[in-house]
């Protein structure tokens, strides 16, 4: 069987290793004669899973002790609730970056709970830069500043972290998570959606400082109390089984690749390639300014917006799968994970070089 390239923005590629793993431990997991999905979650067996892919997780991202990791369900998109029902109360400042789509679904739904200040926006250029941390106007007394360091649709990633003194920090990192190393000490939470860099869709991974948490305000869901969460061992209703175990299977499987510095080398290479190829080009173009580029997902566009159907045909004959981009942004996009081979991304460059060659 001949696997495609999936450019899919998420659910997105796993490693191959992972999948022939989870394929060979389907209906029998280590001897004990039936499949993960069918273990109870308060068994030993899966208890162990559970365990082990933690400190995986802790291991790969130097994820401090005093942080809970919790293991939860609702996507991402639960926490831009869960972020204000947790740190801030009905009337509280809370500030916020736009950078992008998910920033602006982000904010819209804490404007619903909190005193949401955009302290900063890229939005009327376009969503080509971040925001110059110096020039962003937040306030002393926020009781968090949320921003997203990849913007997923859009392409466009932080190059530096604000320096926010005693007010916590707060990340949706779901399109960037274990793509390279990260100090999660600079940031109160961190959160993400698994369906891009961590395995399948349905589990959510939350990093929170634990005096950040137990204050949650009054009449917040128990499914959205990190506290309960965090004393519970993420284990409050019946987790994502499987999800959480194949997402264990990616930690080990990270960790094979020599850690998140050694897959750093390798998405920047994967993403510089691609770039350079695309900024050499008179047919392709991103939009994002070179210092802002996301390593994660290249949107570009074509010379001629009328040749996009035919070039996603000609992308899916050979292989090339899920590269249309986002309709809110139109054109190409191309996310590369780091389940993507390197030779996935010259598979791409070479069709499109012989697009441009035969169209342009």
């Amino acid at each position: 069987m001949t696997r495609a390239y999936n450019f899919c923005a998420g659910p997105a590629a796993l490693p191959e290793e992972v999948l022939t793993q989870a394929r060979d431990e389907m209906l029998d997991w280590q001897g004990k004669g039936l499949s993960v999905m069918e273990m109870s979650h308060r068994g030993d067996a899966f208890v162990s899973i559970a365990q082990q892919a933690e400190q995986d997780l802790r291991d790969l991202m130097g994820i401090p002790d005093d942080y809970a990791v919790l293991f939860l369900q609702g996507g991402a998109s639960s926490q831009f609730a869960g972020v204000p029902l947790n740190l801030a109360g009905p009337n509280d400042p809370v500030d916020y970056v736009n950078t992008g789509v998910w920033s602006r679904k982000a904010i819209a739904e804490a404007g619903r709970m909190a005193d949401v200040k955009e302290v900063a926006s890229s939005e009327d250029a376009g969503y080509t830069h971040v925001p110059d941390p110096a020039e962003w106007r937040t306030r002393p007394d926020a009781r968090y500043l949320h921003i997203t360091p990849n913007e997923t649709i859009g392409g466009l990633a932080y190059s530096r972290f604000p320096e926010a003194g005693d007010v916590p920090v707060v990340a949706d990192w779901s399109s960037a998570i274990l793509s390279e190393p990260v100090d999660v000490s600079r940031f109160g939470m961190i959160y993400a959606g698994a369906q891009k860099n961590i395995g399948p869709a349905g589990l959510t991974i939350v990093i929170v400082r634990r005096d950040l948490i137990g204050n949650a305000r009054e009449g917040t869901p128990a499914m959205l109390d990190y506290a309960i969460h965090d004393k519970a061992d993420s284990m409050y209703n019946t987790p994502p089984t499987y999800a959480w175990y194949l997402a264990g299977l990616v930690f080990q499987w990270l960790k094979r690749q020599g850690g998140l510095q050694a897959m750093a080398d390798i998405n920047r290479r994967k993403a510089n390639r691609l770039y350079g190829f695309i900024d050499e080009s008179d047919f392709y173009a991103n939009p994002v300014q070179p210092e802002y580029r996301s390593l994660m997902n290249v949107p570009f566009t074509l010379a001629d917006d009328s040749l996009n159907s035919a070039f996603l045909e000609g992308a899916e004959a050979r292989g090339l799968l899920n590269l249309k981009g986002h309709r809110s942004v139109g054109g190409m996009r191309a996310s590369i994970y780091n389940a993507m081979p390197e030779a996935g991304i010259e598979a791409l460059i070479d069709y499109m070089a012989e697009f441009e060659k035969d169209k342009g």
